[in-house]
């Protein structure tokens, strides 16, 4: 994991790694579990949602599906329009874009450096197989609807990592990139403290602290409105209530 950049190359890839490519000028990232033999599974929202459903920001970020081409994947065909969890070749997945790996079980020093969410976790992931067995069950059964704050591609890949899942209603999900967003957008308006000072670098500090706790607070592997779900009671809709959040299993 470097500090910059977590670009690797396909020959460094292993069977149930998580991985993610830019989208959108860099608007946002597309996350997937690499399965192995260049395939990826992923949860995906395909193009044409109508206008008057879902938010500002789903119509600004077209489509999480792979992108429309004239010539059709011969492995894939065409899954522009699809929804849901799919498998797709690593071209459709990446679709002329970069590859990343996303870190997980990474320092909190490592954590706050990154400027950018969505790209690394303080959480350790659970072993390969149960990675692999997760992205495996919710192929054939589902990951729910899609939602950008709630339920999305980043959220997708935590949890076949992780197992786990956010148990209040209230927040957002599992995704850096969503709670990013939502700590950015609290640090230009963070209340009482920019009254702190009046000078250009001192709003910057205290805009960027807001940001960085934000982010931090809400890291997966630092939120206390978890539990660790079985991929069967999930896909059964047997998931815990609020009131009967389970332990983290420590790694």
């Amino acid at each position: 994991m470097g500090l910059l950049s977590n670009k690797v190359s396909r020959d460094e890839l292993k069977p149930g790694d998580h991985i993610y490519s830019w989208r959108q000028a860099y608007i946002y990232a597309h996350h997937a579990i690499y399965v192995g033999d260049g395939k990826v599974v992923h949860f995906t929202r395909g193009g044409g949602l109508e206008m008057g459903t879902g938010t500002v920001l789903d119509h600004v970020i077209l489509s999480s599906a792979p992108p429309r081409s004239d010539v059709p994947c011969p492995q894939c065909g065409d899954q522009s329009n699809l929804d849901g969890v799919i498998c797709s070749c690593i071209d459709c997945f990446l679709g002329g874009g970069d590859l990343y790996l996303f870190g997980y079980n990474v320092s909190p020093a490592l954590f706050l450096a990154k400027p950018r969410g969505g790209t690394c976790t303080l959480a350790a992931s659970d072993p390969i197989e149960d990675v692999l067995h997760r992205a495996s069950v919710l192929l054939e059964n589902g990951f729910g609807a899609y939602s950008i704050f709630k339920n999305n591609c980043e959220d997708f890949a935590i949890y076949c990592k992780t197992g786990l899942l956010v148990m209040t209603t209230i927040s957002v999900g599992r995704s850096g990139q969503a709670a990013s967003f939502l700590a950015g957008a609290v640090s230009l308006i963070s209340s009482p403290l920019r009254f702190l000072t009046t000078s250009f670098p001192g709003l910057a500090v205290v805009g960027c602290g807001v940001y960085c706790v934000g982010r931090f607070i809400t890291d997966i592997g630092m939120r206390r409105d978890v539990a660790k779900v079985p991929v069967e009671s999930l896909v059964a809709g047997f998931v815990p209530s609020t009131s009967a959040v389970v332990v983290k299993k420590e790694n």
